[in-house]
């Protein structure tokens, strides 16, 4: 078995794939990229072993729980566990796109945060003691994005369970369906998603603190990627710099935290956000 692994999702490309590159370059162990397409994924890994790095391909849908239980089987007999799980794996609809709200906040829950949820509750139990976990959230995932103070309130609520932050995620896609949500919730099914994913955050170190286990969200800048439709003035490799830090660098102590991408802590239920989403 090697003493070390790390993983990151939907690294074919964009973040995922910097964050790849990263690790490459420093970790001390092996480095798994994976990704829900097998060609594009070898494609990715191809392309860093042209720059004389080393990762491993292994296909990985978080949407697909056997996916991830072959996936979970396969790295707990090869390495025995998990030292660094990244999961970077997300969607988002564009501005301009026509399918209607109800399926965009149906579909942006189920891979942001619902798919998220089932990826750590199989891959968590193989972590090993101080293994680190990253959360790819997102400006849009601070706290004071959502408008309704009661919401607010429950969302940082520190004894709010996992259970109960999937209903209130399921709540929110069942409010758009009625047409009743902006109020409550803002316009944007990604920004909850996020906020789901943060807020999950919060939980997941609540439950890992005896094992020794650093979890963590990031928001890693507006960068240049296919997600933002190549808006954001950060290269990929500027983005992968907040998650890379809290993947190797970070004090032990920084855990359950919402960092931005110059790797500053944010205080994620603030009433507001100190700090520009962009540089």
């Amino acid at each position: 078995m090697s003493s070390k692994v790390a993983i990151v999702t939907g690294a074919n490309k964009g973040i995922g794939f910097a964050i790849v590159r990263g690790l490459c370059k420093r970790f001390d162990g092996v480095v798994y990229l994976t990704s829900r397409d097998i060609e594009r994924g070898k494609k990715a890994v191809a392309d860093l072993e042209k720059v004389g790095l080393k990762p491993k391909f292994h296909q990985l849908d978080i949407t697909d729980k056997k996916s991830v239980e072959v996936f979970r089987d396969y790295i707990k007999e090869k390495y025995g566990g998990i030292d660094v799980l990244v999961n970077n794996a997300a969607i988002a609809f564009k501005a301009a796109a026509t399918e209607p709200q109800s399926v965009q906040a149906e579909q942006t829950l189920f891979v942001n945060y619902f798919s998220l949820v089932s990826t750590c509750e199989i891959l968590f139990p193989i972590l090993k003691n101080g293994a680190r976990v990253v959360n790819v959230s997102s400006s849009a995932g601070h706290l004071s994005r959502i408008p309704s103070q009661a919401l607010k309130d429950r969302l940082s609520d520190e004894k709010l369970t996992i259970p109960e932050l999937s209903k209130l995620m399921q709540d929110y896609i069942d409010a758009v369906k009625r047409g009743s949500y902006a109020e409550e919730w803002g316009k944007s099914s990604y920004v909850v998603s996020k906020v789901g994913v943060s807020a999950l955050t919060n939980i997941q170190q609540r439950l890992v603190n005896d094992r020794d286990i650093k979890v963590n969200s990031v928001h890693p800048g507006y960068v240049d990627t296919d997600m933002t439709s190549h808006q954001g003035p950060l290269t990929i490799d500027e983005g992968a710099a907040a998650p890379l830090y809290l993947a190797l660098d970070a004090p032990d102590s920084v855990r359950g935290k919402y960092l931005w991408h110059d790797k500053d802590i944010v205080e994620w239920d603030s009433k507001v956000i100190s700090k520009s989403p962009g540089y």
